[in-house]
Formats: C-alpha cells, sequence, structure tokens
C-alpha cells in the first residue's frame, strides 16, 4: 500500500485526480464515507472529467479507491481504511495538501472518530485481544480461513513427527481421561504411559486377528481389559481392529488422514446441549417467531441429526451394550403466557427422536409482567445471568451428568452457553447464524443513539466475549468471516471500531484462528425433496397447496391472478426491510416485461397492518400494499400473510417447481439464507442477492443467478435473460433444477455437518487439553469484560434505566 501511494502522490494527473475527490466529499457535508460512496463519487468524477476506463479499474488511484472501504475526512487529514486483501485492514492518513502520508494504528483512527461525534476521551478503555492469539498456532493464507479443523490435524502431526514422544504421551493422556459417568472407556489403569500403550496396541493386533471378523466384543471384552483396553474402540472384531490399526499407524506415521479418521471414532461425545434462549421454541405450527423462525427450525433439525448420529457412534463403539445413549437437549426460557402453544410446557421431546428434548426454563420473575411472556432478543440481555445458572442446575438433573458440548446460537443464546461452559468446564460451540452489528450503518459509532431501541452495547459486549471465549466458531459461510474483496465479513467488523464514551476494541478478533470453521446447515430431506420424486408425494396435499397459492379466497390472500398458470415468481421471507419484499414487489411492478411472462407469489408471515408487531412491520406491510397499487398489479401478484406447516411449505416449492417456476431471495444482505436451501433442493432455479453467505450457496461461476437488490433493471433483465432461454430450449430448466437439487444435496446435508461438528468438539476438546494455559487466559480476560461492562449494563436495563 506504501507504493500504492507513493505513486498516485507522484503522479500529477492522480494526485489531482484524489485531490478533486476529496473536495467533491467535503462538499457533501458529511465527514464519514462508506465504500458505495467512495466509489460513486470517484465514479462521478471520471465520468464528468472524461476519464478513460482504465482510469476508474487499473490506474493507481482507482485500484486505491477499489481497496479504500471507509474514509474520514477530519482535522485537516484524510483518512483511508484499505483492506488490500482479505481480511488484512490498514489506516493510513494523508495531509490535506496531499504533501505526506502515514501509516497510523487503529487507535489513532478510533479516537478521530469519537471526535466527530464529540466524544474525545484519551483514557478510555481499550480492548486488545491479540496478545491472547500470538502463541497459538495460526493459519496463514487468508483462503484457509474457516478451514481450522484440517489445520489443526496438518500442524498437530507436523508436532508429532518433531516431537513423537511428547505428543503421543499427549494423546495418551486424552484418551486415558475418557470415561462416562466414572466407567473407563478406552484405556484402563493397567496401562500407565502411552509406550506402554503402543506395545499393547501390538498384542491387541495380534489377538484380534485370529478372531473372526463379526465376532461380537461382548465376547472378547475380557480379553481386551486383560490387555488393558476398556469398552468404546468397536462392536466387533474387525471394528476394534480397524480402529487400533488406525491408532497403530498414527504413532508410526502421524498424517492428517489417520488423525482425522481416528479422532472420528473416539467415543467422547454422549450428551450435548443446544441454548437457543429467546426463539418461542416449540414445534410444528409454534416454530419460532419471524424474528427467530430460522433459528429454531435450524436447532431442531440439528438436534435430530445429532442424536441420530450419536446413537450410531455409541454402536459402533460398542457401548449400546453398557445401556449408555446419547441424550440431547434444546435448552430454551419457558413462556408462562404462551398465547396457546407448548411454550409453557417444561419438558417437551422432539419429535423423530428416542432421546432429544426441548428444556425450558423461565426467567426469574424480576417482573412477571414481562418475564411472563414473550420477550424480544433486543430486550432480553438482564435476564441472560441467572437464567444461565437456573438451566445448569435443571441441566444437570437432567442429564444426570455434565453435558459433553453446549452449543450457543445467536449473541444471547452464545452468551448463556459461555456461562454454562465456563462453570462446567464444558467444550463451548459458537454459532451467531447471523451478527447484528454489520446489518446497520455505524451502529457502533452512533450506538447511544440505537440504544433506548435496540441495546447495542450490550448486544456487541456480549459477541465479543463469546467469540473469543469460544473453543470453536461454527459458520455457514466462508463470507460470514472475512466477506468478499468487495466487502467486510460479519466476524471481520468485530476487528477494530468504536463504541465512544464507553470502549474501543483495538483487535477484537483473530479471524486468522483456526477456531473458525465453515460447517454449513442442511435441510429437512423427508420436507423437503425434489418436484420430481412423484413418488414420495401426497396428491392430496399437492392439490391442497395448488389452491392455496393459486386460486383459494382467505381474509389472510391478497389478490387474484388474471392468468395463473404463467410461471410463477416464488419468494418466502419475514416482513423486514433487510428481507427486502417491498424491493422485489417494485422490481416486478417497474417490468412489464416481466408482468407479462410471470406471476409473482410471495409468502410472508403477514399481511395487514394490525398483525404488525414493531413499527418496521407495520412501514414494510404499509410500503407493500403501496407498491402494488402503484403499479397496478392486481391480476398480477399472490400475496400469502400465513404461516404454512413445514410439509405445506415444501410442498408450496414443489408446486411452483410444477409450474416451471422461479425462486427469488431478494434481501439486502442475507447471512446464509436457509430459504434459498429449501428451494433448490426442491428443484426450483433460484435467483439470490450477491451480498452475503447466498454467493457460496449457489456458486454461481458464470454469474447468471446473482443479483443485486438495488438494482431493479439489472435484476428484471437477469431473469427474463433465463426465461428466454428456457423457453429458446425447453430443456434447459430441467437443467438447471436437476444441478440446483443435486448440489444442496451433496454439500448441505445435516449428515455432513454433524459429522463434522463432532469431529470439531473431539478436536478441539484435545486441543484444549494440550494449550490449556492460552485458552485459560483468554477466558479469564472475557469474565473480566462480563463483569465490569456487560453485567452493569443489564443491571441498568433490568431497572429501567
Amino acid at each position: 500500500m506504501y507504493e500504492l501511494l507513493q505513486a498516485i502522490l507522484a503522479n500529477s494527473e492522480e494526485k489531482d485526480a484524489l485531490q478533486q475527490l476529496i473536495f467533491a466529499l467535503d462538499g457533501s457535508g458529511k465527514r464519514y464515507f462508506l465504500r458505495n460512496e467512495i466509489l460513486q463519487a470517484f465514479s462521478q468524477y471520471c465520468h464528468q472529467s472524461q476519464k478513460p476506463t482504465y482510469f476508474y479499474y487499473s490506474s493507481s488511484i482507482g485500484k486505491l479507491i477499489q481497496y479504500t472501504h471507509e474514509m474520514i475526512l477530519a482535522e485537516g487529514s484524510t483518512w483511508l481504511v484499505v483492506r488490500p486483501k482479505i481480511a488484512s485492514q490498514e489506516v493510513w492518513r494523508l495531509t490535506s495538501e496531499l504533501s505526506q502520508f502515514d501509516f497510523m494504528s487503529p487507535q489513532a483512527l478510533l479516537d478521530v472518530s469519537d471526535r466527530l461525534v464529540n466524544a474525545d476521551e484519551p483514557n478510555i478503555l481499550e480492548i486488545d485481544l491479540s496478545s491472547f492469539y500470538e502463541a497459538s498456532p495460526s493459519i496463514s493464507d487468508p483462503r484457509n480461513i474457516g478451514q481450522g479443523l484440517a489445520f489443526l490435524n496438518r500442524y498437530l502431526c507436523s508436532q508429532m513427527v518433531t516431537d513423537p514422544h511428547y505428543w503421543f504421551e499427549l494423546l495418551y493422556l486424552a484418551l486415558s481421561k475418557l470415561q462416562y459417568d466414572g466407567i473407563p472407556l478406552l484405556i484402563g489403569k493397567s496401562i500407565p504411559s502411552g509406550i506402554h500403550l503402543a506395545r499393547q496396541i501390538h498384542h491387541a493386533i495380534k489377538f484380534l486377528s485370529e478372531q473372526h471378523p463379526e465376532e461380537p466384543y461382548a465376547k472378547f471384552r475380557v480379553d481386551l481389559q486383560e490387555l488393558g483396553f476398556e469398552p468404546g474402540w468397536g462392536n466387533t472384531a474387525h471394528r476394534v481392529l480397524e480402529t487400533l490399526t488406525l491408532l497403530e499407524k498414527l504413532i508410526d506415521s502421524p498424517q492428517p488422514a489417520l488423525l482425522e479418521a481416528f479422532v472420528a471414532r473416539v467415543p467422547a461425545v454422549f450428551r450435548v446441549v443446544l441454548v437457543s434462549v429467546h426463539g418461542w421454541v416449540a414445534q410444528e405450527d409454534v416454530m419460532g417467531r419471524d424474528e427467530t423462525l430460522g433459528q429454531v427450525i435450524y436447532v431442531l433439525e440439528q438436534a435430530r441429526s445429532l442424536e441420530n448420529k450419536l446413537r450410531e457412534e455409541i454402536t459402533l463403539a460398542g457401548l449400546d451394550m453398557l445401556g449408555i445413549k446419547p441424550h440431547v437437549i434444546i435448552l430454551t426460557r419457558l413462556i408462562p403466557n404462551c398465547e396457546g402453544t407448548y411454550c409453557n410446557l417444561r419438558l417437551e421431546k422432539v419429535k423423530d427422536t428416542e432421546n432429544a428434548w426441548i428444556l425450558r426454563v423461565p426467567f426469574g420473575e424480576f417482573n412477571p409482567e414481562i418475564t411472563n411472556n414473550w420477550i424480544s432478543k433486543s430486550e432480553i440481555w438482564p435476564y441472560l445471568e441467572t437464567f444461565a445458572l437456573d438451566a445448569e442446575t435443571e441441566l444437570l438433573v437432567q442429564f444426570s451428568g455434565k453435558p459433553n458440548l453446549i452449543i450457543g446460537n445467536y449473541s444471547d443464546g452464545n452468551l448463556v452457553a459461555f456461562l454454562l461452559a465456563r462453570r462446567l468446564q464444558v467444550t463451548h460451540c459458537h454459532i451467531a447464524h447471523s451478527l447484528e452489528k454489520p446489518k446497520y450503518l455505524f451502529s457502533n459509532l452512533y450506538w447511544q443513539d440505537f440504544e433506548t431501541q435496540y441495546h447495542f452495547s450490550l448486544q456487541f459486549t456480549a459477541d465479543l466475549i463469546t467469540m473469543n471465549a469460544a473453543d470453536f466458531i461454527i459458520t455457514s459461510s466462508y463470507q460470514e468471516i472475512v466477506g468478499t474483496p468487495d466487502s467486510l465479513g460479519q466476524y471481520e467488523s468485530y476487528k477494530f471500531f468504536t463504541m465512544p464514551h464507553l470502549y474501543h476494541v483495538v483487535d477484537g478478533i483473530d479471524l486468522f484462528s483456526p477456531k473458525f470453521n465453515m460447517v454449513p446447515p442442511g435441510v429437512d430431506e423427508r420436507v423437503f425433496f425434489p418436484h420430481s420424486q412423484i413418488e414420495d408425494r401426497n396428491p392430496q396435499l399437492t392439490k391442497q397447496v395448488q389452491n392455496l397459492l393459486f386460486h383459494q379466497q382467505d381474509s389472510q390472500i391478497f389478490g387474484d391472478l388474471e392468468q395463473p398458470y404463467k410461471q410463477p415468481i416464488f419468494a418466502v421471507a419475514p416482513i423486514t426491510s433487510i428481507k427486502n419484499m417491498t424491493g422485489l414487489a417494485e422490481c416486478f411492478g417497474q417490468s412489464q416485461e416481466l408482468q407479462a411472462h410471470c406471476n409473482l407469489i410471495i409468502l410472508t408471515s403477514k399481511l395487514n397492518l394490525d398483525e404488525a408487531t414493531n413499527p418496521e412491520e407495520a412501514r414494510e406491510i404499509q410500503k407493500l400494499h403501496d407498491i402494488i397499487n402503484r403499479y397496478h398489479l392486481h391480476g398480477h401478484i399472490r400475496w400469502l400473510g400465513m404461516r404454512l406447516l413445514s410439509r405445506e411449505l415444501g410442498e408450496a416449492y414443489r408446486v411452483v417447481a410444477d409450474y416451471r417456476g422461479i425462486y427469488v431471495h431478494f434481501a439486502l444482505f442475507e447471512a446464509f439464507g436457509r430459504s434459498i436451501l429449501e428451494a433448490m433442493i426442491s428443484g426450483l432455479p433460484t435467483f439470490a442477492t450477491k451480498f452475503g453467505g447466498s454467493l457460496e450457496i449457489i456458486d454461481d461461476r458464470s454469474d447468471r443467478f446473482y443479483i443485486n437488490p438495488t438494482d431493479f433493471p439489472g435484476t428484471a433483465k437477469r431473469i427474463l435473460a433465463f426465461l428466454e432461454q428456457c423457453d429458446t430450449h425447453p430443456e434447459y430448466w430441467q437443467e438447471i433444477s436437476t444441478w440446483v437439487s443435486q448440489r444442496i444435496h451433496q454439500k448441505y446435508n445435516w449428515q455432513l455437518h454433524t459429522n463434522q461438528l463432532l469431529s470439531l468438539t473431539k478436536m478441539y476438546s484435545f486441543w484444549n487439553l494440550v494449550s490449556p494455559e492460552k485458552c485459560e487466559a483468554r477466558v479469564r480476560y472475557m469474565e473480566s469484560l462480563f463483569h465490569l461492562i456487560y453485567k452493569p449494563r443489564a443491571e441498568k436495563l433490568l431497572n429501567g434505566q
């Protein structure tokens, strides 16, 4: 970056261009500019100055502007936050006459940012976590960020080659600690060391090679115990032999593939807690409210998959003969005023499982008028600490012991998971799904303006605590961590930022830490499956859903289609500004060609203003009605404002596919996009926002199905191009339909997710064992932030201050 800035200032044309750009931005009266504003201003300058095309894209100043994500004009200087490559931000300051440029620290940028809002505090608290990661192994190539498990496998194998005796003794120590309710697993007390273990493995392999491969473990259990091996190696002679052979090969020749295969077989996880605190968690027609629906579906499906996989692992390890069973609990809050649902039921079995349960614990009754009812996620913060303490007691009773893994969901669920994991000394997995900070522009700089409504001081502090305290982090996509070349990742936005009058985050997260792992979720393929899978479809349900989508009259359905058999454009989303249903309707309304080709069918949970639960919903509902009237979309649009059961929703996707329709996800930003998975696996060609995780789901190498939700003409043109190609080549729609369905089935499925999740749990539990001092220091720091910042602010909110 130094060379690039030097080249600009040494070139009179480019230096003048930069000066003119700064003058233009300065004339707007603003002082803080984001990337899109900077690019737009530079584009206008190039157009007005009749600069050649190369000047915008490939001149030195063009490259600088492309790299610049923030610009501040303050105190006679121009401050640039540039991002020359993914996960790497630099701060540079240019003097007013552009005679000098200096590399600056994040602290300096945060100070000048504070002064923009009259919040100059030289002694403000600085949060810097860099030292806690310095001594830990770190990923070097940004392309490998999010592949922490693979990195740790390679790292540990290299260490075992370098110092085999030391690392094998650590591996022995980890294996010898395994037990279930006092029952020793894998290694007995008669094997006192790693060296002795290696010798006994050789004897055990010789013994097992003489047994019939299908000989049940129970028949030779005593023989293995005499050699020092306890249950857990396998359920047959062949399985035990395989597992011990893997370990022997790993000792002799450490390789990542061997380590991964062996760790996958280690019986170390039996009891799992999934924390989803605020989500109105129940089943069937009460699966969450709009702000939590995706989370509730996620944890229910994850719980089913985990219980099934753990049961399989226990059986293959030969532990079912000891009466060991998996136990999975979804921990949420009990809501006394449950509005006719089961959310006031303490314990509810998860359907299609043998031993997975929803455990509901009530909030402490600080104010029953509040705590007896559902509480929005922005107001839930004061109740989480006492909830965690009460939940600890309930979990220990329910499990009759401690869990092996606690999974937090969203900011609030992860804070509870952090408190529980810390007290119980249990592995903590952090899943955010979608971090709130990047969704709201300048949410940290102007946090005090948002505080009454959103309480960002609590949320952002909770995020910092939990993402750093967690043993490992699961994300659904790469961009969730570090974004794209054009945009910051959600976690990357926590790297450095200011909360004026509260604190400065100088270094908030190590993006290169191996704790980050991409493990996308799946879909329930019993409910969501290809429309061509006729044998699994219910003709009566198909007819019912078809009538609902195209013909049925109902107070919760708006619009009659003049030509119901035109190709449908289908969209499913809550009625929020981020999900942008109003933008899709306006895009459709502005394109007469789209209206000629298609009908628009949208499914939200609400239709009428009196159903809105907050001002944002009311605005979006009214705006959508206004757009329909303004563009005279009557006869071209169906708006269903109702919650469909899962089986009905699955069939809705398939019915739209029967009509050779398409699915459009028009969100302004989408962290991942569950409905995209559902639509694609159903066989619907899918167009989705290019801002967020959908980029990785669709994997659109030819750039045909990405859309810019702020570019209505461009989106319409892209959809029409696809429809016209389908008209010209009738087989094209089916080719795309088959491709998208197979992509989801092969890459986004719960079996893959659960296999990876359990492997991560085992590996990071081992990692914490071999480097406990590094983790302990970091978590102690997080405890300090909780007690000194989070807790006092939560108490103020509870007291109405």
